[in-house]
């Protein structure tokens, strides 16, 4: 019997045993193949819905992102997290790859923080492994991506009491300190006030979040861009939401990005009836030992970084920005020629003139080139 054809034998007759196995030791000790090893590390590295957004977090933040936008939502027995940051982005070719053992952007800053060890490649690891489905949902360099995690919670459970709010106060000693289920919502205020000098974290129902990346990108994204732009796809995942002309575009740019959401709901938001959420971080009030009233405001202007949010937006009023497809601009230069032409011969003009058409805020302008024949 050759050497191939005995390890086919034993793989028939062990089953899998023999694919986690690298050596057995005897008396019932073995030593496990390093991808067995992997995915056994993976299942207890995540035991719940609250260390995936944990990880997501860190990711984003370690990706260099400024603003990170959670939406969390769940039916009976699915719970859905999209989580959409301005970081590094993931290119085309890896967007499956990072989700392998020991894949890493962080080759030289591996590194401790609040939550242990962080760039060991085992986080998109461990997630994939414990989630029905994980996924980059869209991604541009240096625009940021689009994360989606989908978790069976028969399978990986979560804190029971998710509506609870965390409770901050400092003890007398200076001690800042924590209370409350270690819930979803604890771990994201957890991670927006501990983290707040490098990022802001929104987060909420996939509506809300919704709402608010429409504002934000209406506030960072200039006018020709948002009035001439043809493929949302080459957007910023964070800010393509505020090319949506209509409540069907904006409902299909908000799938691409991993939200779903009605066009009633789009209607609701291009509306105005949703309003942008705050940063969590100006939610979070802060007891403090000698009694006296909570404060909201958790971190002074010097230590948090300059930013433009959503909100600032809806004091500037609502700005609706008309978007004409290329078809329909050649098909209205077209009347338009139709309707120069008796013109042109009653005034010796030349009836064969290149038009040209410009959408300036609340009107459309067009533009004759008056050329004597």
């Amino acid at each position: 019997m050759s050497e191939s054809d005995l390890s086919d034998f034993i793989e028939a007759v062990t089953g899998d045993t023999h694919l986690r196995v690298e050596d057995d030791l005897g008396c019932g000790f073995v030593r496990l193949r390093s991808a067995e090893a992997e995915r056994r590390q993976a299942k207890h590295d995540i035991r719940g819905t609250e260390d995936i957004v944990i990880e997501m977090l860190r990711n984003a933040r370690d990706a260099h992102a400024k603003l990170i936008f959670i939406a969390i939502s769940r039916t009976e027995s699915t719970r859905r997290i999209t989580m959409i940051d301005d970081g590094d982005g993931v290119p085309d070719e890896l967007q499956e790859t990072i989700f392998e053992a020991r894949v890493t952007s962080k080759l030289d800053s591996v590194h401790m923080d609040t939550w242990g060890i962080h760039g060991r490649g085992m986080a998109l690891y461990a997630i994939k492994m414990n989630a029905a489905q994980a996924f980059v949902a869209a991604s541009t360099l240096a625009g940021g991506s689009s994360f989606v995690v989908e978790t069976d919670l028969g399978n990986l459970p979560e804190k029971r009491d998710q509506s609870a709010h965390p409770q901050f106060s400092f003890t007398e000693s200076g001690t800042l300190t924590v209370r409350g289920p270690k819930n979803i919502n604890r771990v994201i205020a957890e991670f927006a006030y501990l983290d707040r000098a490098a990022c802001s974290v929104y987060a909420g129902s996939p509506i809300e979040i919704a709402a608010t990346l429409w504002q934000y990108g209406r506030a960072v994204l200039s006018q020709n861009t948002i009035a001439f732009c043809s493929d949302a796809q080459t957007i910023a995942p964070a800010q393509r939401l505020a090319c949506a002309a209509e409540p069907e575009e904006f409902a299909e740019i908000a799938r691409t990005i991993g939200l779903e959401l009605s066009s009633r709901s789009a209607r609701r938001i291009m509306d105005g009836e949703v309003q942008p959420l705050l940063p969590v971080l100006d939610t979070i009030s802060i007891e403090r030992s000698d009694g006296v009233a909570p404060q909201k405001k958790t971190g002074s202007s010097h230590q948090r970084k300059p930013k433009i949010t959503p909100a600032t937006v809806l004091a500037a009023g609502d700005e609706r920005h008309l978007r004409l497809s290329a078809d329909d601009k050649s098909r209205f230069k077209e009347a338009l020629l139709r309707a120069w032409a008796p013109l042109a011969r009653a005034y010796y003009l030349d009836p064969n003139i290149g038009i040209d058409i410009k959408v300036k805020g609340d009107r459309i302008e067009a533009s004759f080139p008056v050329i004597l024949q």
